[in-house]
């Protein structure tokens, strides 16, 4: 699928669309079973890699691969779309590694290692700003935007306090992100961080697709690992605002959600139907 025919499907899903983000260089949560396929086995859409370095590709749980094979690998297992987190860290003072920062050339080779999207954010204490985002965007949109979905906000505050709250995302944020290029804007989800209300999250989704972007809500506090019944009234809560895609975090577990909350999530955006449909359909079909 192209690019273009990959937002069309989302929009055309009515909200339904699951994103689940894994860690692969932490030990799989079923030992020889990659944290990508097992999300994918509870539900999700599309797998959205976490701290994955092109330079230096690991990724625990595949059969043996060849590094530079590693996201054609996890898409020939598991049939999913998949995501790669780059992080627009300050290079003078950040010491991330460079294959995690988000860069045209770093954009660049996760494209070509088989990447259908990247997202533009910032993880715990990475000090990653919006002013950072905004520049990330604006340079691998120019270079990369006709043929790499381009996804981008923050999940949390990432270390920048004067970014907290509301702060995290505001209307001038959105218009700002959608002017760049950015395909898809991330905000967190009602009720994962302090003061993003339904009404508040809705109104930015509002002004995002007037825009004619698409927007993710993101659960990226830990509470991918709540009971089952927050996971049902966050997913709500996020339809209600008019989501388009919805991401559970990485740190239910180590490394992956709470394989029940994905499929509970699921199950609350879309029915057992189009869950089981998911869980139980062949890749060779």
């Amino acid at each position: 699928m192209s690019k273009q025919e990959i937002l069309a499907s989302i929009k055309a899903s009515e909200g339904r669309v699951l994103i689940s983000e894994v860690i692969g260089t932490v030990q799989p949560l079923l030992y020889n079973i990659s944290n990508a396929e097992l999300a994918a086995a509870f539900g999700a859409d599309l797998l959205l890699l976490n701290m994955f370095d092109p330079e230096h590709p690991v990724f625990h749980g595949l059969p043996e691969t060849a590094p530079t094979e590693i996201i054609r690998e996890i898409k020939r297992l598991t049939g999913r779309l998949i995501g790669v987190n780059l992080e627009p860290v300050d290079e003078a003072t950040s010491n991330l590694p460079l294959g995690r920062r988000a860069s045209v050339s770093i954009a660049r080779q996760v494209r070509e290692m088989g990447a259908d999207l990247i997202v533009l954010t910032g993880n715990p204490g990475t000090a990653v700003s919006k002013a950072g985002i905004l520049n990330a965007i604006s340079s691998i949109s120019q270079e990369l935007g006709a043929d790499l979905i381009i996804a981008a906000g923050k999940m949390h505050a990432a270390g920048v306090w004067r970014e907290s709250g509301e702060g995290i995302i505001t209307p001038e944020d959105v218009l700002a992100f959608a002017a760049a290029g950015c395909d898809l804007i991330l905000m967190p989800a009602p009720g994962t961080v302090p003061g993003l209300t339904l009404e508040y999250v809705r109104s930015l989704v509002k002004l995002a697709h007037d825009r004619g972007v698409l927007v993710i809500t993101t659960i990226g506090t830990s509470q991918e690992g709540a009971d089952a019944e927050t996971i049902r009234q966050l997913a709500l809560q996020c339809k209600m605002a008019g989501a388009d895609l919805h991401h559970l975090g990485d740190a239910g577990y180590p490394g992956i959600a709470v394989p029940e909350n994905i499929m509970t999530y699921s199950i609350a955006i879309r029915g057992r139907r189009h869950t089981y449909s998911r869980m139980a359909r062949s890749i060779n079909r």
